[in-house]
């Protein structure tokens, strides 16, 4: 486990699509010739640095040499559009800005006023031997370590900021609760840029002496041959979201080995029918909901405790977290639904720089989440929906207010609602409510470009909804449930086709 002072105890490291492999001893040289690359750049501690890769053996090394400085590391979406990492690096002001082979042109013009490095220009191990390096300042436990931007790619970015105590409180939590026996040869199919995949998938195990298996994240041809990969590399644990399950369910072949023994799936609750063909495809009746918000470090609960029933919805226990449920400001009893409140040793900092959206989230401790649950009479947690706007793609956050922006800056928009509706591979998935001043093919294919240049892919609309007058309340705003309502009730229009008249080709 990670400790301030710069002292940690790794696992192995393993690529298993490329065949890489460090071992802790080749990890720790790596981790020396990177906080010499930083210091030689003149690195200092507090200060930002943006990492512009992920789920690789570099990225790891980068993070621990980044912390060793007492910088604060910021991972980056490799995904983003050249709008998107432009509005992201502004917010950050990072120093420091790594690199590597597959960060595009446009990312480098971009953060070029900063001291940008190439994650492999640095000196050889081998060269650098097991000496040691002492930066001026090791960290501390409240330093910040890591700024997560959840929101705000396209406005007014949202980072959360954890501090090495908030990291630490997680993982020892975690240790307490599940302990790292089952975690010992643990698989990473998520990305390493948000909270679930990187706090606790990844860095809980492996911080912790277990093997860690890092995968590319969300890759259709990879989650094809997941049984393959499972019973090659012995794998004991791995975590996902129901996405990942939807597809292999259908297109894997189960692992044989036996080796697989726990499954957490965050992001949203399972089904009953999903859980039950995980249980028997994974060969492992271990196979937990696990609740977690970025905010909080990830995972606060999950259900353990002894055998489990699936049921739709249920979470089940907390892990080293307090759980209440509120309806305005009264206590709800067991039974009756209400607002999702979290207090945990493993809470943020706050919002980066946003002290008003700190404020509005956190009341004496207590974070609000925006999910609605209740607990049953057993003490279990379910969750039944949420009233936070962002959109569950796959386990991927997406918010509306980011799509929105983008679309009314495009010259032939009047008005504009993005909103999720239900998806069968991804659970929910993007629709675009959109009043223009002409809806002719030309309008229609310009903004389907904009759209292109300024958004992730993931982002972009599945299904498009030209409308004369976006759906309002009495007071002028917009409630997405009606407009998703109103758009559900029609035939979406069909983009793909007139992409293919207009260019030749399909579209999205």
């Amino acid at each position: 486990m990670i400790i301030p002072g710069g002292m940690w105890n790794p696992g192995n490291l393993t690529e298993p699509v490329s065949g890489r492999h460090w071992n802790p001893e080749e990890i720790h040289q790596q981790i020396i010739v990177r906080v010499k690359a930083l210091i030689a750049g003149g690195i200092e501690p507090g200060d930002r640095v943006l990492i512009h890769f992920g789920n690789s053996l570099e990225f790891f090394a980068e993070l621990l040499a980044i912390w060793q400085t007492g910088a604060c590391a910021i991972p980056v979406d490799a995904r983003l559009t050249p709008f998107e990492v432009q509005k992201l690096a502004s917010a950050a002001r990072a120093k420091f800005n790594v690199v590597d082979d597959n960060t595009a042109e446009s990312t480098l013009q971009i953060v070029s006023d900063s001291i940008v490095r190439h994650t492999l220009d640095v000196e050889s191990p081998l060269s650098a031997g097991m000496a040691e390096v002492t930066p001026s300042v090791f960290p501390r436990l409240d330093d910040d370590a890591l700024i997560l931007f959840t929101s705000g790619s396209t406005g007014q970015p949202k980072g959360v900021v954890h501090t090495h105590r908030s990291l630490l409180a997680r993982w020892t939590t975690l240790e307490q609760c599940l302990g790292t026996e089952r975690y010992r040869r643990s698989l990473c199919v998520l990305p390493t840029h948000f909270g679930h995949g990187l706090i606790c998938n990844c860095l809980f195990p492996w911080l912790a002496g277990c093997d860690l298996f890092i995968a590319p994240p969300f890759k259709a041809d990879l989650i094809m041959h997941l049984g393959e990969m499972i019973d090659e590399h012995r794998i004991s644990f791995m975590s996902s979201v129901p996405s990942v399950w939807n597809l292999a369910l259908k297109t894997a072949s189960a692992p044989t080995m036996q080796t697989l023994e726990r499954v957490h799936v965050g992001s949203a609750p399972l089904s009953e029918n999903t859980w039950t063909q995980i249980q028997h495809w994974a060969g492992t009746e271990e196979v937990f909901n696990a609740y977690g918000i970025t905010e909080t470090g990830s995972w606060v609960a999950g259900t353990t405790g002894g055998p489990v029933v699936p049921e739709s919805g249920l979470i089940g226990e907390p892990w080293g977290a307090t759980i209440r449920i509120m309806e305005d400001d009264r206590l709800c009893v067991p039974g009756e639904t209400g607002m999702v409140w979290l207090h945990t040793a493993a809470l943020m900092k706050g919002y980066f720089q946003r002290q008003d959206l700190t404020d509005a989230a956190v009341q004496g401790g207590w974070f609000m989440t925006g999910d609605i649950g209740m607990f049953d009479d057993r003490g279990r947690l379910f969750l039944k929906g949420r009233e936070r706007d962002e959109i569950n793609k796959g386990g991927m956050k997406v918010f509306p207010a980011d799509i929105d922006e983008v679309i009314e800056q495009y010259a032939e928009t009047l008005d504009a609602c993005s909103f999720g509706f239900e998806d069968a591979f991804y659970g929910e998935n993007v629709g675009l409510a959109v009043v223009l001043k002409n809806s002719s093919d030309q309008a229609i294919v310009g903004l389907h470009e904009w759209i292109g240049h300024h958004l992730a892919k993931h982002k972009h609309p599945a299904q498009w909804y030209f409308l004369d007058e976006i759906p309002r309340t009495s007071r002028g705003k917009i409630n997405r449930e009606s407009v998703r309502q109103a758009c559900m009730a029609t035939d979406p229009y069909d983009l793909r086709q007139l992409l293919a008249r207009s260019t030749g080709k399909g579209g999205n």
